[in-house]
């Protein structure tokens, strides 16, 4: 049994191009920046992690250099000679040694999951709880800043039966003009779709006030992260305020964050992403709490390639059920992809890898290529 333990951990940072720019309020992304973790037993199976960051460190505190060489000096030595099925045990102890480091954290446990799945040769998902869904509700982003394109491309999915929900980035730019934008995609796409925005932090409580009413009106179904995260206060009434969802994802990083959320209803939903959270057990556990508060859960992304979407959509196929779906469209996005697999999409809805581990077959000649 000595073959099972673990003998390597290797981290890459890995610049994939995306097809179209994709903005956000706090950055526009033309290549993203991930991270790559591969932990290797002593037999030479290998299991695979994924993180992904938005725009360095516009976005959050975790950049993908951070992440790497916390990976590499702070993690990595606590795994030698571990056995990957312990892996709760694992991450307990590098919790106790390793403050923080969400993203980093989360890398790391994936890979274990991976590994200690491919060695009994079953699906990740197994593991953490069993699978509930077979597919998911699949939303896209418009996000090219165009109105006319915008509208082009929701009508070319909707043809295509790709997606039938949109989420649309507003926090860039002047409020009044954006929520306008919204407004004429509602018109073209809203009678066969569900509209919903994200905010990205970009109002004071003063603009949201005034700009969610003119949403509401127009029958877009939930506004996601209006304020900044740390204001839970102006959360709160927004909440109490308004009948539209009010959805938390950058206030509800850690267990103890979402906690907070829930008790002080600032918000009345949430949005799952295994690496902001720290990982696959983190998110159960904050998926968890947030149903048994009768919030709203929703399937999150940080844009992730093949590896780390397969990984999210294992962990979201095991969670009972999606208000508003589930977002996890990154490969689509990209030029390029890590693995042998694509992710498939059939009837709107993301169908859910049951190949061995978290279904993924890692491509050495595209890591190397694209590699920094």
């Amino acid at each position: 049994m000595d073959n099972v333990y673990i003998d390597e951990v290797e981290t890459f940072i890995v610049d994939l191009p995306v097809k179209r720019p994709h903005q956000l309020a706090m950055t526009t992304i033309t290549t993203q920046a991930i991270v790559i973790a591969i932990i290797k037993d002593k037999s030479g199976r290998t299991g695979v992690g994924e993180v992904a960051t938005i725009g360095g460190a516009s976005y959050g505190d975790s950049t993908v250099e951070a992440i790497k060489a916390n990976v590499d000096k702070y993690i990595a030595p606590h795994l030698i000679d571990q056995s990957p099925i312990r892996f709760s045990k694992i991450m307990a102890m590098v919790g106790k040694h390793v403050r923080g480091n969400l993203f980093a954290k989360a890398v790391i446990e994936m890979a274990l999951i991976d590994l200690a799945a491919k060695q009994r040769e079953i699906p990740a998902y197994q593991l953490f709880g069993g699978k509930i869904h077979d597919s998911l509700p699949l939303a896209w982003t418009l996000a090219s800043g165009d109105t006319a394109k915008d509208i082009e491309e929701a009508e070319e999915m909707l043809h295509k039966k790709r997606h039938n929900i949109f989420k649309l980035k507003i926090g860039h730019g002047d409020p009044g003009a954006n929520v306008r934008h919204v407004g004429e995609i509602v018109k073209a796409v809203g009678g066969q779709s569900r509209i919903t925005v994200d905010i990205n932090q970009a109002w004071d409580e003063y603009i949201a006030a005034r700009q969610i009413r003119a949403l509401e009106e127009m029958g877009v179904s939930m506004i996601e992260q209006p304020l900044p995260a740390w204001n839970y206060e102006g959360m709160k009434r927004l909440t109490e305020k308004f009948d539209i969802s009010i959805l938390a994802d950058e206030s509800t990083t850690s267990l103890h964050d979402t906690y907070r959320i829930i008790k002080e209803r600032a918000g009345d939903a949430v949005a799952l992403k295994p690496a902001k959270h720290g990982g696959v057990l983190e998110t159960k556990k904050i998926a968890g709490i947030a149903e048994g508060a009768g919030f709203g859960i929703y399937g999150g992304t940080m844009i992730e390639s093949t590896v780390g979407n397969a990984i999210a959509a294992s962990v979201y196929s095991t969670i009972s059920e999606f208000k508003f779906g589930t977002e996890i469209f990154g490969p689509l996005l990209y030029r390029d992809r890590l693995t042998l697999e694509e992710i498939k999409v059939e009837n709107f809805e993301i169908q859910i890898p049951d190949d061995i581990g978290f279904g993924n077959t890692l491509d050495y000649d595209k890591l190397h290529h694209y590699k920094r």
